[in-house]
């Protein structure tokens, strides 16, 4: 009712605009649902296909859609706008759409349907590949913001200040889970029957390799992320050595996956988690690198300042007694 009262002019009676900070936000995830829920529709179209993986990406890119088209409305009209711009409407709408966005990115992106990516792990629409993914960052970018102007949690913010270096471990075992799903969905449609073991005789193996890679890296992203949470801190020594070998390790990742024969050459799930994957492995070392250098320079600092003192004859043991228990009463 205090919305309402709000964006009522009390003394002509003139509804006033309220519309959200987030509209812009609005505007794009309703651009993003409209170009994935047509180019779903086309690619079925396409296709001929009638699976039951094609009918649900219809089904959730339509309620998709429908929900950010009502929305977006909703914020275009003053009385509309109180009813979902910073309420529970808004954070459970954003909620809904997270969950289907998430069912959308799994089904699209997975080479068995052949719906954005082929059976190669190649995208084959690039429409609906990038701009399923571009809708699910926006949703995330979404429920964040929200979060952060309704109840005031910084989502962000509290990871940055959690603990040094856990948005990149996030982002990390992020990756790396991604890599472990899509080689595991490659070795299992080309490795069992398939044409690609014939072709290339090494390509199982490297499938393999990204699948073992995978499981590595989320089991000590796993651990880092879980320790940092639970105590802010981790092994400065513990963090640097898993930071090393996952960087070795993706490193070899990229190097073998995305070859000519390897599963992850196609533009696709594979190729572009991998060297996200090395990236960020390549950041958590750097981070690791200014910690030492910084603690290092402190140190240094410290036994400078040390020297200087004993240089200049100021020692606490030639401070009298008397002295001291002054400053103390102090």
């Amino acid at each position: 009712m205090s919305n309402i009262i709000n964006t009522i002019n009390l003394q002509t009676g003139e509804a006033l605009a309220n519309r959200s900070p987030r509209f812009i936000q609005w505007v794009a995830f309703l651009i993003f649902s409209v170009v994935t829920l047509a180019s779903t529709v086309e690619q079925r179209k396409y296709s001929g296909q009638n699976t039951n993986h094609t009918a649900w990406a219809v089904l959730f890119t339509s309620v998709i859609f429908t929900l950010s088209l009502i929305a977006v409305g909703m914020q275009l009209h003053p009385i509309g706008s109180t009813l979902i711009v910073g309420t529970k409407s808004e954070g459970i709408t954003i909620a809904v759409l997270l969950c289907f966005w998430v069912g959308t990115v799994s089904i699209i992106s997975n080479p068995r349907n052949n719906l954005a990516v082929d059976t190669e792990g190649a995208v084959d629409n690039g429409n609906l590949y990038y701009f399923s993914w571009a809708g699910f960052i926006c949703s995330v970018m979404l429920l964040v913001n929200y979060l952060r102007a309704v109840f005031g949690v910084d989502l962000a913010g509290e990871l940055r200040n959690r603990s040094e270096r856990l948005t990149t471990w996030s982002a990390l075992l992020a990756s790396q889970l991604v890599v472990m799903g899509s080689s595991a969905s490659m070795h299992d449609m080309n490795c069992f029957g398939g044409t690609n073991a014939d072709k290339h005789p090494t390509y199982c193996a490297r499938a393999m390799f990204g699948i073992v890679v995978g499981v590595m890296g989320t089991l000590m992203c796993l651990a880092v992320v879980g320790m940092k949470i639970a105590s802010s801190s981790v092994p400065f020594l513990m963090e640097c050595a898993f930071a090393i070998a996952l960087t070795l390790l993706n490193a070899f990742a990229v190097a073998f996956l995305t070859s000519p024969e390897g599963p992850g050459m196609p533009l696709g799930n594979l190729y572009y988690f991998s060297w996200i994957s090395l990236v960020c492995s390549a950041l958590l070392i750097a981070g690791c690198f200014e910690t030492f250098k910084s603690g290092g320079s402190a140190a240094t600092n410290a036994d400078s300042a040390g020297v200087q003192m004993g240089e200049n004859g100021l020692k606490t043991d030639d401070i009298p007694v008397e002295d001291l228990e002054e400053d103390d009463h102090i």
